[in-house]
């Protein structure tokens, strides 16, 4: 299967939505929503924002359904 390296990420505080590319070789922690500010983090037991509020998954929890290191 394909890694898909885009997705959407969904501001729970404004609604905002945005398409924004993952990195690849590590997670991302931290996210700046550019409407409102708030500063997204993740959920607990997921490792990064995408996994949390985007629409696709990050690209080490697609590739190996674990996430990232």
């Amino acid at each position: 299967m394909e890694t898909v390296l885009a997705s959407t990420i969904t501001c729970p505080k404004c609604g905002h939505r945005k398409k924004e590319l993952m990195p690849t070789t590590a997670c991302q922690f931290f996210y700046d929503c550019e409407n409102c500010k708030e500063v997204l983090r993740p959920k607990e037991g997921d490792c990064c924002v995408f996994c949390s509020y985007g629409t696709v998954a990050c690209p080490p929890v697609q590739q190996k359904g674990d996430c990232c290191s």
